[in-house]
């Protein structure tokens, strides 16, 4: 098992579970309606638990505590998809970001469920269980904005306009993935996109939105990030920053 690839991928994992779900976090308290501050804050704290136990994976492997990871890299040692560190704009980009990322990720996560690095294997068996709940959340929300008024169907294809670049990156490769698809530990980025591709264009359709061609924003998975990122991590890191041998 060539483990500086599986760290790497661990990282991808780890941190865009982290940086999406402070995003969602951001919504509890001025969502649209009270039932969407309890369910995307719940959706927040189940990506930040995933998140998680994406680093302990890493903290088995060596790679140090599980806070430290969170709490203390700088953002040009994140390798979060750009997609997730966007501020969240409006509601229609919000839900648009959270379909195309939730549905990126079932499909990861069912191809990880079969990974022959057994410890990633049995997590992914175990967060597909909670995911299916953030896909079934997004998909109604894409269909209720797409079969409402002409605004929010107006709102939701621009929304998926703006994050579907972005969502391409998702997929981004790296030169560990060779390494990754050798081992078994994953699939070919390619192979995963083009399932997710085939995935939610259906569902796009359902919705009324037409999903055009785009260049795919790259650069997150090697630590290239907008300065969005740096003034997320400084609001996400401010309290651990001030005392990391504090006990909570």
């Amino acid at each position: 098992m060539n483990e500086p690839a599986l760290t790497n991928l661990l990282f991808r994992l780890a941190d865009d579970e982290l940086i999406l779900g402070h995003r969602h976090t951001e919504w509890t308290g001025v969502a649209p309606i009270l039932e969407e501050d309890i369910a995307l804050s719940s959706i927040a704290q189940d990506e930040i638990g995933h998140a998680q136990a994406y680093y302990v994976l890493l903290s088995e492997l060596g790679a140090g505590n599980p806070d430290t990871l969170a709490f203390l890299r700088p953002s040009n040692d994140f390798h979060n998809a750009q997609l997730c560190e966007l501020p969240n704009a409006d509601w229609s980009f919000t839900i648009a970001r959270q379909f195309l990322y939730d549905t990126a990720e079932s499909v990861r996560l069912a191809a990880l469920a079969k990974s022959s690095y057994k410890p990633l294997a049995q997590l992914a068996r175990k967060l597909s269980g909670e995911e299916k709940y953030h896909l079934l959340h997004g998909r109604s929300w894409l269909n209720h904005l797409g079969h409402g008024t002409s605004e929010s169907r107006l709102r939701l294809q621009a929304g998926i306009e703006t994050a579907y670049p972005y969502a391409l990156a998702l997929f981004e490769t790296t030169p560990e993935d060779d390494a990754l698809t050798a081992d078994g530990v994953q699939p070919p980025e390619s192979e995963l996109r083009d399932q997710w591709l085939a995935m939610i264009e259906p569902l796009l359709a359902e919705a009324r939105v037409v999903l055009m061609k785009a260049q795919a924003v790259e650069g997150g998975r090697r630590g290239k990030h907008t300065g969005h990122l740096i003034k997320l991590l400084e609001d996400l890191q401010l309290v651990y920053r001030t005392d990391p041998e504090a006990e909570w």
